[in-house]
C-alpha cells in the first residue's frame, strides 16, 4: 500500500509540475517519506495551477466573402393565363432559383401542373462544363402567371447543390420520382 501511495504522489506531482513554474535550487535528493494512512482515506493536496483566461479579442483577419450580382434585363418570359370559375385572378411571377459553386448550371421551368388549389412547378437543373473555381452563381428561371391565389410547390429534377439556399425546394433525381399527387395533376404549361 505504501508503494502504490508513493507512486500516486509522484504521478500527481509530475502532473502538477507540468503546468507550474518551478525553479530548482541546490542538489536534488529523494527524501525519505513515512506515511501513516488509515485505510480508505486519501491525503489532501493543495496545488496552485496555472491561471487560464478564456475570452475573445478583436483581430483583423481575411475572411472569404460571396458577392451575388443581380442585374435587371428585359427578356421574354413565358406567360400562362389560368381561368377558374368564381375566382379572381392576379398576375404574379413564379420563379425558381438554385445556388451553385462548383460548375455553372442552368435551370428551366419545364412544367406547371394544377390540382385543386395547388400548382406544382417542375424545373430541371442541368450541370454545364464551365468550372466556377469556387465562386458562387445563382441561376434562375421564371414564368408570368395570371391566376387565382394558389399554393405553389416546387420540384427540381437534378442533383441538389450543396448550398443552404437550395433547401427551400424539393429535389428529385428524375420525373419518375415525383410524388403521385404531382404525376396525377393536370399539366397546364409545358416547355
Amino acid at each position: 500500500m505504501k508503494k502504490s501511495l508513493i507512486l500516486g504522489v509522484l504521478a500527481l506531482g509530475s502532473l502538477t509540475l507540468y503546468n507550474c513554474d518551478v525553479d530548482k535550487k541546490g542538489k536534488l535528493e529523494m527524501p525519505e517519506v513515512a506515511v501513516d494512512v488509515e485505510e480508505g482515506n486519501i491525503p489532501n493536496f493543495d496545488v496552485d495551477w496555472a491561471e487560464v483566461n478564456v475570452g475573445t479579442k478583436t483581430k483583423m483577419v481575411k475572411v472569404p466573402t460571396v458577392k451575388v450580382v443581380v442585374e435587371e434585363m428585359e427578356v421574354e418570359v413565358p406567360y400562362v393565363d389560368v381561368d377558374m370559375p368564381n375566382e379572381d385572378k392576379e398576375e404574379l411571377s413564379v420563379a425558381v432559383e438554385a445556388e451553385v459553386n462548383d460548375f455553372e448550371h442552368e435551370i428551366n421551368i419545364k412544367e406547371i401542373r394544377a390540382s385543386k388549389n395547388r400548382l406544382f412547378v417542375v424545373s430541371q437543373l442541368d450541370k454545364l462544363d464551365v468550372d466556377l473555381d469556387g465562386n458562387v452563381l445563382r441561376v434562375q428561371d421564371q414564368i408570368e402567371l395570371n391566376a387565382p391565389d394558389l399554393d405553389i410547390k416546387h420540384y427540381i429534377i437534378g442533383k441538389k447543390p450543396n448550398r443552404s439556399f437550395n433547401s427551400r425546394y424539393t429535389y428529385v433525381s428524375n420525373m419518375n420520382n415525383l410524388p403521385t399527387k404531382v404525376k396525377e395533376a393536370k399539366v397546364i404549361y409545358k416547355k
